[in-house]
């Protein structure tokens, strides 16, 4: 799991002080000591954290080695050579901060919350305890935020990531949090307890704790739901490339088998405890390991893996981005095909054949483009539709008004083959050349959304320039646009071959508009 590039906080301080230069001492002797004050807080952070899981139930093998680095990262390599199916770690559940464990419990549970927003009460709840939770230890080697788009402010959403996939989401997803934390955090604040600073549930802060949740929490099993889980957060990810998995020791199986090795299987032989009896935590002999998955050397470091997505993802949910992702995507608005339509018909027309599309079966409101640059086959379908000569539209519309609808009646020709609309089709059948047209056009204003200040060359170059930490929003903003506008050029790439158009942007031969 990527970690924010942010500085440290003591070193920050002291070199932005007034006067830090008139002392009477050369930056170059100044310098060092403070990079020495950093190393030794972070070394203190490490202590403290190791110290913390041996008295809490977490086991951590010697085989792993926690490094923090000069940013307050931290990840995990090999001490030495792991070997596939070695047990890297066990967690138990007990150390585990979830609703059910931790001290906010009752209130949450009396303010009827759950899921994610309940968690996040948990994780305010204990922060406001300060050293006297019993998550003190492991709270300390997290960062305040993780520094994901939630937390950056809707001027640089707007700047950074216009035109991407996340844009909109983001800035829902704000609204959102925000009305989440006046409608049900806020009435909290007066019931806290006198030891829980009602600092600690501001929206700056509940924003921090979404974003821990987001980018780091993990499903414990059905009692538990989902929580933070010590030790297991601190490995990075990587696509496709996962090292060590994250799995449930049942207490009374016979046998390591592979149905015990999946996330969610957590569940023990006794009865699921009810909400009232929360004794269970003390007799919840389960726990949670890390297992090796491959072989990894020495000194290498060690990956747990989100899964195979994308940089959209990735940006969105863990606040980063990986260069050459094979598991990009861009998505078409259905409002972009909308659009195009209307300038090219009329919207009555539009309204009419997107009326059809439904009467189908299709509903889909934005359409995918595959990392190599091949279109969603829905989306060639809709295109046939708006182009489908009116003469067949009309046949077609008349068969699918009763309610059982032959296959014969969602049949139509497309060149020399016969599609059945709802039944898979080739590519190949559905590029016609009017649809190849019109994708051509829906690209352009797909790329048209990045606005016309910079090029996909521009934004290549932004990015090498990049210097981290300190650009890290800019970087990862850039190379998330970088790869879905390489994804609009591959489309457009295949679409122009298709149409038989030769290097210098000539075509061979005319084509028209409608198939």
């Amino acid at each position: 799991m990527q970690r924010p590039f942010t500085t440290n906080h003591h070193q920050r301080v002291m070199m932005e002080s007034p006067g830090h230069a008139t002392m009477g001492r050369s930056l170059f002797t100044v310098i060092p000591k403070l990079l020495k004050l950093s190393f030794s807080i972070v070394t203190r952070r490490l202590i403290a954290f190791k110290k913390w899981m041996k008295a809490n139930g977490v086991d951590c093998s010697d085989a792993l080695d926690l490094v923090e680095d000069q940013n307050d990262a931290v990840s995990v390599k090999a001490s030495r050579d792991l070997k596939e199916g070695d047990v890297v770690a066990n967690i138990s559940k007990t150390a585990c901060l979830t609703v059910k464990t931790s001290g906010a419990r009752e209130m949450i549970e009396s303010a009827e919350l759950d899921g994610p927003l309940a968690l996040s009460v948990a994780i305010m709840y204990e922060r406001g305890l300060g050293q006297e939770s019993p998550w003190a230890g492991y709270l300390q080697i997290l960062p305040f935020q993780e520094d994901l788009p939630l937390v950056w402010p809707l001027d640089e959403l707007d700047s950074l990531l216009s035109g991407t996939e996340i844009h909109k989401d983001v800035k829902k997803d704000h609204g959102l949090v925000y009305e989440d934390w006046e409608e049900n955090i806020v009435p909290l604040t007066p019931l806290l307890p006198e030891n829980v600073d009602p600092g600690s549930f501001g929206i700056k802060e509940y924003l921090a704790a979404k974003s821990l949740i987001a980018s780091r929490s993990f499903e414990i099993d059905d009692y538990h739901g989902w929580g933070m889980v010590p030790l297991a957060d601190l490995f990075n990810h990587k696509t496709g490339e996962e090292d060590v998995h994250f799995t449930a020791e049942l207490p009374h199986s016979e046998s390591d088998s592979e149905a015990n090795e999946t996330d969610n299987s957590d569940a023990t032989d006794e009865d699921e405890p009810s909400k009232e009896d929360s004794s269970m935590l003390q007799d919840d002999a389960s726990s949670l390991e890390m297992i090796m998955v491959k072989n990894v050397p020495a000194r290498a470091e060690v990956y747990n893996t989100y899964g195979l997505i994308g940089n959209a993802a990735l940006l969105h949910r863990y606040g980063f981005t990986e260069l050459n992702n094979l598991y990009n995507i861009v998505n078409i608005d259905l409002d972009l095909v909308t659009e195009w339509s209307t300038s090219s018909f009329t919207t009555r027309y539009t309204r009419a054949r997107l009326a059809l599309f439904k009467k189908l079966g299709y509903n889909s409101e934005y359409f995918e483009v595959s990392s190599t640059g091949e279109p969603e086959a829905e989306l060639l379908m809709l295109l046939n539709i708006i182009l489908l000569p009116d003469d067949t539209y009309n046949k077609l519309d008349l068969a699918l008004t009763g309610d059982c609808v032959s296959k014969e009646g969602r049949e139509i020709t497309i060149g020399k083959h016969k599609v059945v609309f709802g039944e898979s089709c080739s590519s190949d059948v559905l590029l016609t050349d009017g649809v190849c047209e019109a994708l051509l056009a829906i690209v352009d204003k797909r790329e048209g959304l990045y606005g016309t200040s910079s090029s996909l060359e521009d934004d290549v170059v932004k990015v090498e320039s990049c210097v981290l930490p300190r650009d890290r929003r800019l970087y990862h903003s850039l190379v998330l646009r970088v790869s879905e506008r390489r994804i609009l050029e591959k489309l457009r790439s295949n679409v122009r071959e298709r149409l038989g158009e030769v290097s210098g942007g000539k075509r061979r031969k005319k084509m028209n508009s409608k198939s």
